[in-house]
């Protein structure tokens, strides 16, 4: 790690200075809320002006309604002007109710006369001054506005993203107090964080890489797998640049308005602009970055007119130097190539899926807060875990954790990370879920089968355990455990993994003369195989090394829509002629197999049906005496302590990837009924 330098003494770095307060609001946004305001006032106030004249009622009526002693009490008003009115109520003859009237009147002795001698209780009312009509009725508006304010226009300040602002850039600020990721957090992608440690260096001293006539990359694109740790590693590069760090999401430059993704681009390289140098990060930019052809419909795009926004200022005729683009994708195959070219997304970074000693350096950064046992081997667990992201390394260790929790476990031991490796890949053992006797039994037949053919298929990794206790959708399991991460498969590897997948439907038909429908996935991951290892790995002599296979990736923007095959009628049935041949070779090499180690399956069988559970030492030792090993009687106590290590390495074991597949080299083999 190199020291901050200054790269030039006339161009001095601005300081980033925050925005103080809500923004200032737009003068057509201001014009657009009082508009409304007054609308919404003017309708109140002809709703209350109507409500004011119902009930106007002639003086005459008035006069008719107390001589027939239908009103009761009536309240005499001034208005300040030397005008009177009455308010009162009228009593329905017909009916229990009341109906309020209003009257204009002329106050005179003659009137209260009338008043009085018709029992019509009179009350006066202090006639109000103009101040006081005037607070009455502005009192009800202030309230209005006053909600209208607080309601609406002021949720527009302070969001800055009003109805005028939606051009704004949604692009965030990170600091040193709010990012605390470094690079020492990060693991398993050692080439990944060289290249953008580069890019940190660079950016702190550029005379370094310039003295040779080097130039600033302008965009890093990291792809790969999901939970692979991009969105890490830029929160890694944010954490060790010393430098701004803007942060924003491809799917906030897309909005209902056409023209808005554009203006949000344009002003978020302006504001990269002003506190250059610095470092953009765009994530999930397939969002935004998507291939302009799409070869159907028509009409404008907003995505597109997005992206050309985004392609200009990264490489245009106003660029200038000193932002640097780091972009996260997990689909790099549907980008433009306009986008990928250099000048743009100079570098391209795979981070792809851990390798063993990845493994394991993820799992100890994740261990760092978990209680861990002094018996737990961190190598054991990583060694079981092929094919895992650090996403699904860091829920292992999460529900070890929660595991040991719900046993009231003082640390987590060594049978929580297997369990919770299990549970993670097959789900939770069902043990509520019962199997009747003949169920169990043809469950115990079935992994056997398959436990036997992967014993002495040399090529099969080693068995791990077996099991006939339901865990997720499979009655049983039996599981392997990798020796080494595997990138290539030979053909007699895939040929020995077929075999096993076999086990189980032989062991069926051997023992019952019957077949079930529990070998279904087998059959499904067999097929798969199969069809590979002719269409595309080349390895079936009269198909000949060409490939074959359809294209399995789904439609986008047009591609792959005239399903076309690329080969004859003719080729098709050799095709599916030599995938029979192959699975036909191998159930009859496994049913052979099997024939000859009868009385081996029966042992192994009905032992599993009464333990449930057998591990790799259990299953040698049935395979080659026909019994379970003798049980090993504690050694004294200071023995114990001294070859402890030994015993937990001779029985501890991890497992392998849930699936089996040919087209996953870094895989291994698991047969599930």
């Amino acid at each position: 790690m190199t020291t901050k330098k200054k790269s030039d003494s006339s161009k001095k770095e601005k300081p980033i200075t925050p925005r103080k307060g809500p923004p200032p609001m737009p003068a057509r946004g201001m014009a657009i809320s009082f508009l409304l305001m007054a609308v919404f006032l003017t309708a109140m106030y002809l709703f209350s002006d109507s409500s004011k004249n119902n009930g106007e009622i002639d003086y005459s009526d008035f006069v008719k309604l107390v001589k027939s002693g239908r009103v009761s009490k009536v309240d005499v008003a001034h208005d300040g002007a030397g005008n009177h009115h009455i308010l009162g109520e009228s009593k329905d003859i017909n009916a229990a109710g009341s109906t309020r009237f209003r009257t204009e009147i002329i106050l005179t002795d003659k009137l209260m006369e009338m008043l009085e001698e018709n029992s019509v209780q009179v009350t006066v009312k202090r006639p109000r001054t103009l101040m006081v009509s005037i607070l009455a009725n502005l009192i009800p508006f202030l309230l209005i506005f006053g909600l209208i304010y607080f309601f609406f226009i002021r949720q527009m300040k302070n969001s800055g993203r009003g109805a005028m602002s939606f051009g704004k850039s949604r692009a965030k600020l990170l600091t040193h107090d709010k990012n605390k990721i470094t690079f020492s957090q990060v693991a398993g992608v050692d080439e990944a964080k060289e290249e953008l440690l580069e890019v940190v260096e660079f950016l702190k001293d550029p005379k370094q890489f310039q003295k040779l006539g080097g130039k600033m990359p302008k965009g890093v694109l990291l792809c790969g797998p999901p939970g692979t740790g991009k969105t890490l590693l830029a929160k890694a590069v944010a954490g060790e640049a010393d430098v701004p760090f803007f942060t924003i999401s491809g799917s906030d430059f897309v909005e209902m308005f056409v023209g808005i993704g554009a203006s949000r681009v344009r002003d978020m390289f302006e504001q990269g602009k002003k506190n250059a140098p610095c470092i953009i990060f765009i994530d999930e930019i397939d969002a935004v970055g998507r291939s302009r052809f799409s070869g159907i419909g028509g009409g404008h795009d907003e995505r597109e007119q997005t992206l050309n926004a985004l392609l200009v200022e990264m490489d245009g005729f106003d660029t200038q130097e000193g932002i640097i683009i780091i972009a996260a994708t997990n689909r790099p195959d549907v980008l433009d190539q306009a986008l990928l070219r250099p000048g743009r997304f100079d570098r391209q970074v795979t981070v792809d899926l851990p390798s063993l000693k990845g493994r394991e350096q993820i799992l100890n950064i994740h261990v760092r807060n978990i209680r861990l046992s002094d018996q737990v081997e961190l190598e054991k667990t990583a060694r079981g875990t092929p094919g895992f992201s650090g996403a699904d390394l860091a829920n292992l260790v999460n529900e070890a954790a929660l595991l040991a929790s719900r046993r009231q476990a003082d640390f987590v031991e060594q049978q929580d990370l297997e369990e919770a490796r299990d549970k993670v890949i097959w789900g939770r053992e069902r043990r509520s879920h019962a199997l009747d006797d003949d169920e169990k039994k043809l469950t115990a037949y079935h992994e056997a089968g398959h436990a036997i053919a992967m014993h002495y298929m040399e090529e099969c990794e080693p068995i791990h355990k077996v099991t006939i206790i339901p865990r997720g959708r499979a009655l049983g399991a039996t599981m392997q455990l990798p020796t080494k991460d595997r990138y290539t498969q030979s053909q007699k590897k895939l040929e020995a993994d077929l075999v096993a997948f076999m086990g189980g439907r032989a062991a069926e038909e051997l023992i019952f003369g019957d077949i079930t429908t529990g070998a279904y996935n087998d059959i499904e991951r067999s097929t798969a195989i199969a069809r590979a290892m002719v269409c595309e790995y080349g390895m079936s002599k009269k198909v000949g090394p060409q490939n074959l296979s359809s294209s399995q990736e789904p439609i986008f923007m047009g591609q792959g829509m005239t399903g076309s095959q690329d080969h004859s009628e003719t080729t098709a049935n050799l095709i599916d002629e030599e995938v029979q041949r192959i699975l036909v070779e191998s159930y009859d090499t496994c049913m052979n197999l099997l024939v000859e180690r009868k009385k081996e399956l029966i042992d192994l069988s009905e032992i599993l049906i009464e333990k449930e559970v057998l591990d790799a030492e259990e299953v040698a030792h049935i395979l080659k005496y026909g019994t379970l090993p003798e049980p090993v009687e504690p050694p004294p106590e200071e023995t114990l302590v001294a070859e402890t290590p030994e015993v937990d390495e001779e029985e501890d074991a991890s497992t392998c990837s849930n699936e089996e597949d040919a087209t996953d080299d870094d895989s291994s083999g698991i047969a599930v009924s």
